[in-house]
């Protein structure tokens, strides 16, 4: 790919044709991912390592473990905001490849309506994204996990096990929480947003 199309691409990421899509952008690509590359490692980052059982030792401790945290919240999230910029990277490329400037995308029926399209998938991945998180985190952090053993062969079948700063990972399940409904809302907001553009209550770029 030249580096004319590369050029078209990353202005494209960066610089959607809607007002709301490029305030999403600087939400998500700076405050969401910085949340979580510095704060999620900081709350995240030690967790098997302070993890401990009833008795403890090492195969109850990482057993009960993976059994706690089947995917570990750092790489879920990070999958989750990879995934939901597949369909506006998509977009971007598919404009580069036409030469598509973005400030023609929304003179276009076709090119708005694929836009639309592509926000509109933003917004299934984030509603399925938070779908799993609760199945996978719930909304609450316990202090105490009650582990079944029962396949290492022990004498009792539950364990206790100590999760350690619970109180900080029940508020950062929250906000991880928080920052997928403000992206949902900014996705329908800038649906909203061309629509308007397109009837001519607003006026384009």
């Amino acid at each position: 790919m030249s580096p004319n199309y590369m050029r078209s691409f990353s202005e494209g990421c960066l610089r959607p044709p809607t007002v709301i899509g490029q305030f999403h952008t600087l939400f998500f690509g700076s405050v969401r991912m910085f949340f979580l590359g510095v704060l999620g490692f900081a709350v995240y980052g030690n967790e098997a390592l302070h993890f401990s059982c009833d008795p403890d030792k090492r195969e109850v401790n990482l057993f009960c473990y993976n059994q706690f945290r089947p995917i570990t919240p750092q790489v879920f999230w990070a999958l989750q905001l990879v995934i939901v910029l597949v369909p506006g990277a998509f977009f971007h490329l598919y404009a580069a490849c036409k030469n598509i400037k973005q400030e023609d995308i929304l003179q276009n029926s076709f090119y708005t309506g694929f836009y639309i399209f592509s926000v509109f998938l933003r917004i299934i991945l984030e509603a399925v994204a938070f779908w799993l998180q609760i199945q996978l985190f719930g909304f609450k952090v316990n202090a105490i996990y009650m582990c079944d053993v029962g396949a290492l062969e022990k004498k009792f079948n539950i364990t206790r096990c100590m999760v350690p700063e619970h109180l900080e990972k029940t508020i950062f399940l929250i906000a991880m929480y928080t920052f997928t409904v403000i992206t949902v809302i900014l996705c329908v907001a800038e649906i909203f947003e061309i629509s308007c553009r397109r009837l001519g209550i607003l006026k384009n770029q």
